[in-house]
């Protein structure tokens, strides 16, 4: 029987036991089993839906008008282009929307009476906004405004379509930030308030920085659903991959360039979702350490 060397005082270098070694060596080929199981689960499956698909009577059919190799090259150049105009309506209404749903926070934080109508009103822009669906919001924006016939306003159908979206989603982010907000202990408050920061200096300096990391995977979900609906601001016209690929599919009842629109926002959306669930991992390994308040 080996014996593992015990290290000595002074000694750097650890010498790990036997038992230890064996308990690795055991997850490892735990870890490298299951990983062979869910390998072969996911092949069976997959295969199993292939055959299913493509055995079915209208497949062919299905084939040609959705999967068509020649209208997804003709359809790709044009759907990528008006991809541009999407990426560009997250980035600018992305930040509107995060600097508009914190003042709508605060002001539904705001304490005592003489702040009652700014969160009365904070709170009806909420409740209406959330309870209206999007399609409708950029329908009366879009088309609405224009019939005003207002001066000095745009009746561009991509600035009022960001609009709506700026003010749908203005609503559910600014439930975000007030719920991360509301859960700071109020002890917190109280410690900063001792130390000698007023008010304006611990909601600044203590109770936001803590909200905002709190909340930091729900706003990035918020966003990964902004970015899918940008492709709705082409209810009013604006060229967009949604509407790019509408322009194909119309000339001849091909509805490839839809399936190609949709994979690119996909191929979009996807690495957005893994870095969100990346960034919730880590706040989640940092919190059961103790390393997050």
């Amino acid at each position: 029987m080996t014996v593992a060397k015990q290290p000595s005082v002074g000694d750097d270098v650890y010498v790990p036991s036997e038992r230890r070694i064996a308990r690795e060596r055991y997850r490892r080929a735990r870890t490298r089993r299951a990983t062979a199981i869910a390998a072969l689960s996911t092949l069976v499956t997959g295969a199993v839906l292939f055959v299913v698909i493509t055995s079915s009577p209208g497949w062919e059919r299905t084939k040609g008008t959705f999967f068509s190799a020649h209208y997804a090259r003709v359809a790709l150049p044009d759907v990528l282009e008006g991809l541009w105009l999407n990426v560009r309506l997250l980035v600018v209404c992305g930040a509107c929307v995060l600097v508009f749903g914190m003042l709508l926070a605060l002001a539904r934080t705001l304490r005592g009476p003489v702040f009652f109508p700014l969160r009365a009103l904070a709170t009806a822009y909420t409740d209406f906004f959330r309870g209206l669906p999007l399609i409708i919001c950029l329908l009366l924006v879009i088309f609405g405004v224009p019939a005003l016939r207002l001066q000095g306003v745009t009746t561009d159908p991509v600035l009022l379509g960001g609009a709506a979206l700026v003010l749908t989603y203005s609503a559910y982010v600014a439930e975000v930030f007030r719920a991360g907000i509301e859960s700071v202990h109020p002890s917190q408050r109280a410690a900063a308030r001792s130390l000698g920061l007023s008010n304006r200096q611990t909601l600044r300096y203590v109770v936001l920085p803590q909200a905002v990391r709190r909340v930091v995977p729900p706003l990035l979900n918020d966003l990964v659903s902004l970015q899918k609906d940008t492709g709705l601001v082409s209810i009013g016209g604006a060229v967009d991959a949604v509407y790019a690929a509408q322009i194909i599919a119309s000339k001849d009842f091909n509805y490839t360039p839809y399936v190609v629109a949709g994979l690119v926002f996909v191929a979009l959306t996807i690495p957005m979702t893994r870095f969100t669930d990346w960034v919730t991992a880590r706040m989640d390994r940092r919190r059961a350490q103790g390393g997050l308040v």
